[in-house]
């Protein structure tokens, strides 16, 4: 088979907190098949990763001004671009009601409701708008919303990230309807149980542990006995199927989210 079989050398694509967990897999695979990236990230300098050539921009997706002239940049530096991948997300676990009242600061409240929604929601929203408005000048491109499996099953302790994610498969269904005519694709991406991403911190997992009622050291069950394939996800494979959603390879495909979960369900 041919090592050049997805093609990507004529894509340029933004990845959206793209510099760290599965983000910066996708732009390192991105780059190896051959497509021209940029990263937007918070956490990144303006300029060049060495490490996979992707240009990086500090972006605040949550904000139109920063969205839109980072978008404006990357079309003067690199070309337009052809996909987006709305990446970037933000989790807080949180209960809705703290039943046991041992931790209040783990009950959901409107700070962290907003702040999730402000990067998962509005900032996809953002992006989408501002490459969507050039992609359908083009007539055509693709947009890509890393979503999650709990966005469709629901999450204990994360009501609000899981509602967050259910918009992506709205906006996923709802933008290739609207899309889909003027040529441009609109696909999920759906994570299940994925190997450590290196972004959870000791205050996360304490927090999780506390609305699901359980000690960190038994956050994570034996998977096994919960995934069809035995085990979790690995962040590459997350990669390797963002990178086929961008080629002409998956020109079909639109208006649904894709399930990488191993074969995990509720059945």
């Amino acid at each position: 088979m041919s090592q050049n079989w997805l093609g990507l050398d004529d894509k340029i694509v933004i990845v959206t907190g793209g510099a760290s967990g599965i983000g910066k897999h996708i732009v390192e695979g991105l780059c190896r098949e051959g497509a021209t990236v940029a990263c937007f990230d918070l956490s990144v300098e303006d300029g060049v990763d060495e490490a996979t050539g992707a240009r990086t921009y500090k972006v605040d997706i949550t904000d139109a001004e920063s969205v839109e002239t980072a978008v404006a940049r990357v079309c003067a530096d690199l070309g337009e671009p052809t996909t987006l991948v709305n990446n970037a997300g933000v989790n807080l676990p949180r209960l809705l009601v703290d039943a046991r009242g041992e931790a209040p600061q783990y009950e959901l409240d409107a700070k962290a409701f907003d702040f999730m929604f402000a990067v998962n929601v509005k900032g996809a929203f953002l992006m989408a708008q501002a490459v969507a408005r050039r992609l359908v000048r083009a007539g055509s491109g693709t947009i890509i919303n890393v979503t999650s499996e709990s966005g469709s099953e629901g999450s204990k302790g994360q009501s609000a990230y899981s509602a967050s994610k259910a918009a992506l498969n709205g906006f996923t269904l709802s933008w290739s309807k609207e899309l889909g005519p003027l040529g441009v694709r609109v696909v999920g991406v759906g994570p299940g149980i994925l190997e450590p991403t290196g972004l959870r911190s000791p205050a996360y997992n304490e927090a999780l542990a506390y609305t699901r009622n359980t000690t960190v050291d038994n956050l994570s069950p034996d998977y096994a006995k919960t995934i069809p394939l035995g085990r979790p996800g690995k962040l590459d494979e997350v990669a390797d199927l963002v990178c086929y959603l961008t080629s002409d390879r998956s020109s079909y495909i639109t208006g649904t989210t894709v399930t990488i979960s191993g074969g995990k369900s509720r059945g």
